[in-house]
């Protein structure tokens, strides 16, 4: 909500008088009402990524359905395999040996998902501290069942998450009073939008039905005949993929909830008979058509470049007097902060309001908090990783659970089915 509150100065910057305040409101009001529904005003933004993401779109979910199908109830339905034989191993298994895992991670995600959200407007400081703490425990156990295991380097890769995840909390413990009631100011004020939240569903709803088809192409590549090579190789395409789909779907609903919320804070409250008619619907059309580009654009590269200024910050407060590493992190940290300005999540209010450019949109959000001030305010608050922290809690439950089971059926395929699934319910939780 900081997002959206932060960024009316920029569009309604006209002088206020002491004497004479209400009148000025009602222009602002009037502004900021023009500048949502003013429907020939927005031109298409980022065309080039929107078309890059529609024809990943088309080529993925074309090959989604052929890798599936090639191992459903029987093996090689599509004469396939004849292109991996004689250089790659064989492996015998169908697409619904596996399809049952990912729906337990679907399952597991969605429930985690809706139970946390709901837990977080009734107990946000509870909930809170469990994301916060719960989850390096959670990554210590799960090291240790890995080395159990004999899975040596995920249970490295998990005993590292959970040192920096210990370490980024230590770092960030004096901020958590602020981040809570920011928390709970979100929540209030979006649950306060019953329109918007029949949007969220409906999104929730597609997304679903994806990652629905998303699934059955990864059963059927961990099914394949494939060696374990080139199933990696192929899963990690297919993740990176889920990761820029689930990303453009969560960041339109961001920038339809970002529109709508700027019109009820800018109108004084969503009983206000000056809001525009039609403003969610108009919202709504600007985020799945002249706005999309910039979504698809920024979908690929902010949640990146935002995690790695998260951990930097982290490391950076703890240097303490090492002057060598404290040089090497502050060139990390500055090459960070400039990918920062062009780059951020605040882009998206501005997208909204306005129709900008996504770069343009970050440029602008960015500059506007470091001439008021509020940039200060926005480094303080760590909403975000807290945030993340739940989803990430969520997506190793959901691969917890397809993991076991997939051991104690295919121990040889854990490790696929284990990572995949572990997204596949952090995309999920993402949505709930």
């Amino acid at each position: 909500m900081i997002d959206s509150q932060s960024s009316n100065p920029s569009f309604c910057s006209t002088s206020i008088s002491a004497t004479d305040q209400n009148v000025v409101r009602s222009r602002r009001s009037c502004d900021g009402g023009q500048m949502l529904a003013s429907a020939p005003s927005r031109r298409w933004r980022d065309v080039f990524w929107l078309a890059v993401f529609m024809i990943h779109l088309v080529v993925m979910g074309f090959s989604l359905v052929v890798l599936g199908l090639n191992r459903f109830e029987k093996t090689d339905r599509l004469n396939i395999d004849k292109y991996t034989n004689g250089f790659m191993e064989q492996h015998k298994g169908l697409t619904e040996d596996y399809w049952p895992m990912y729906a337990v991670a679907g399952g597991v995600g969605t429930a985690l998902g809706c139970t946390w959200l709901f837990l977080l407007g009734s107990h946000a400081n509870v909930m809170m501290k469990v994301s916060v703490h719960i989850l390096t425990t959670y990554l210590a156990v799960i090291s240790v069942l890995c080395f159990w295991g004999e899975l040596f380097l995920w249970g490295v890769v998990f005993a590292t998450g959970a040192a920096l995840q210990f370490l980024y909390v230590i770092s960030v413990i004096d901020r958590i009073p602020f981040t809570m009631l920011v928390l709970q100011k979100a929540v209030k004020m979006v649950c306060s939008l019953p329109e918007v939240i029949r949007v969220a569903y409906v999104f929730m709803l597609v997304m679903l039905l994806w990652v629905g088809l998303w699934s059955f192409g990864a059963a059927g590549v961990v099914a394949s005949s494939m060696g374990v090579g080139g199933c990696w190789w192929l899963l990690l395409v297919l993740s990176v993929s889920l990761f820029w789909t689930g990303a453009v779907l969560c960041n339109a609903l961001h920038v339809i909830v970002s529109g709508m919320v700027f019109l009820v804070l800018i109108h004084g409250g969503r009983e206000s008979s000056s809001i525009p008619p039609s403003s969610l619907m108009k919202s709504l059309r600007y985020a799945v058509t002249t706005s999309f580009g910039s979504i698809c654009y920024g979908s690929l590269f902010t949640a990146a470049i935002r995690m790695l200024r998260w951990e930097i910050r982290g490391v950076r407060s703890k240097i303490g007097k090492n002057e060598c590493l404290l040089c090497c992190v502050d060139f990390l940290f500055h090459l960070v902060e400039t990918l920062v300005r062009f780059f951020n999540k605040y882009a998206y209010v501005q997208i909204a309001v306005a129709g900008k450019s996504f770069n343009r949109s970050a440029r602008d959000a960015w500059e506007l908090f470091q001439s008021t001030g509020v940039e200060a305010l926005v480094a303080y608050d760590c909403s975000g990783a807290v945030l993340l922290m739940g989803i990430l809690l969520g997506g190793l439950v959901a691969g917890t659970c397809s993991g076991v089971w997939t051991w104690i059926k295919w121990a040889d395929r854990v490790s696929m089915v284990g990572s995949t699934a572990m997204l596949m319910g952090m995309v999920l939780k993402i949505h709930c």
